[in-house]
């Protein structure tokens, strides 16, 4: 078995041959490490495809102790064989029985706590804005510096809860509105593309959630940059940088792709510098731009904290062995405990329920709230992992461990047993 083991690596490992080292604690945990550790080219506009090393964990599940040479130990083996069986048959279906839990409770609710609740919210960011622009034009610095603040909360609310809801179709049970609203959000509030935001997003990131080269969340690495900097200032750019990755990302596409994508983006963009010099008062075109700048980069560094700490350092996985998808899920992802204003600003789903969120992705960020209770209680009496962690506690992570987790290339986790 460890020989089969060893050749299935190698060849998920592009060929490439790795020294191999044995505990003795669990025969069956194979780890295998590469002589050099690799740090690999990234940047935002595209995924990081790795070279990684490859390590074997050990999951709880029935060891086999070796086969005997008598009949009694064929039996015990057989046995065992069968054992082995039924608890594959029975992991296999947790997701099945999970997923009936989950749909029980979403039937039970109303349809106020499955898209009004996260729908008000939204509303309400979107009529705080008058109010934010009248108070941007107060001469009072006060007033001034809480007209920036509730502004750039309201960004905040539409641009981060609200793209992302609408991206998965979450904030309306029709098709056509489900498309409306993502272009709403995502182009004309969001500045980038609807079509490469979901693409990146649904059928990259959830499809293929920490798997190498497909959803590993490498798209976040920045490798050239200090830890200093890219934790704390290079997101203060992310307002620039997000429409000229959306005009890279839809560059060759059609042409109506295109021009409805860069007038969707100007018309956000421009709406929002019209009301600051014709509603605010704000006489300079510099004083205005970097109004906008300040507000849309008001919860950037929370942005990409959050992106980065719920999957990276987490197990990533091979392609070509990835395991079952509650397994996948419940392994490579992570919440972040209640934060009153991440809470109202992302939405519960990217903080807080974001195992709940993977498993489920339909589920508004209010539902998601509401079935995580069940979604924990169900993965611990199955003893399948809920990885919680504090803001603060990933932050000190990230910091201390940023060539680690940010530079250099992850390693392959296998769950053994489960496969």
């Amino acid at each position: 078995m460890k020989e089969d083991l060893c050749r299935g690596l190698e060849a998920s490992g592009r060929g490439r041959a790795y020294p191999a080292t044995i505990t003795n604690e669990s025969p069956a945990v194979l780890t295998l490490e590469p002589m050099v550790q690799r740090s690999q080219p990234a940047s935002l506009a595209r995924c990081l495809v790795s070279e990684p090393a490859v390590s074997m964990q050990r999951v709880p599940t029935q060891q086999d102790d070796g086969a005997g040479g008598d009949a009694e130990g064929r039996g015990d083996s057989v046995g065992r064989n069968e054992a082995a069986g039924g608890e594959k048959a029975e992991k296999e279906s947790m997701m099945m029985e999970l997923t009936r839990l989950v749909q029980n409770l979403v039937k039970e609710s109303s349809w106020w706590e499955r898209r009004g609740v996260d729908c008000c919210i939204l509303a309400a960011a979107f009529l705080c804005l008058p109010l934010a622009f009248l108070l941007l034009g107060s001469s009072r610095l006060l007033w001034l510096l809480a007209g920036v603040l509730l502004m750039g909360v309201a960004h905040a609310v539409i641009t981060v809860k609200g793209t992302h809801l609408a991206s998965h179709g979450a904030l309306s049970e029709s098709q056509a509105w489900g498309k409306f609203w993502a272009i709403f959000f995502i182009e004309i509030c969001g500045s980038f593309s609807a079509q490469a935001g979901v693409q990146g997003h649904i059928k990259m990131h959830h499809a293929h959630t920490n798997i190498i080269g497909l959803g590993d969340s490498s798209v976040w690495k920045v490798p050239s940059l200090s830890r200093t900097l890219y934790l704390f200032v290079a997101p203060l750019a992310v307002p620039i940088i997000t429409p000229l990755v959306a005009l890279a990302q839809v560059k060759g596409r059609s042409l109506a792709l295109l021009v409805r994508t860069v007038l969707n983006i100007t018309l956000g963009l421009y709406s929002q510098y019209w009301l600051l010099t014709n509603i605010s008062g704000f006489r300079s075109t510099h004083s205005a731009l970097f109004c906008m700048l300040v507000c849309r980069a008001m919860f950037s560094v929370p942005f990409i904290h959050v992106n980065i700490f719920q999957h990276i350092g987490l197990p990533m996985f091979s392609s070509t062995r990835r395991p079952k998808r509650i397994h996948q899920m419940t392994h490579g992802v992570l919440n972040l405990p209640r934060n009153l204003l991440l809470d109202w600003t992302f939405g519960h789903s990217l903080i807080n329920c974001h195992v709940e969120h993977h498993l489920f992705p339909f589920l508004s960020d209010n539902m998601c709230l509401k079935v995580k209770p069940v979604v924990s209680k169900y993965l611990t009496e199955k003893q399948l992992p809920y990885q919680e962690d504090r803001y603060l506690s990933r932050l000190h992570l990230f910091f201390q461990r940023y060539q680690e987790l940010m530079v250099f290339a992850p390693p392959i986790t296998e769950l053994v047993g489960v496969q």
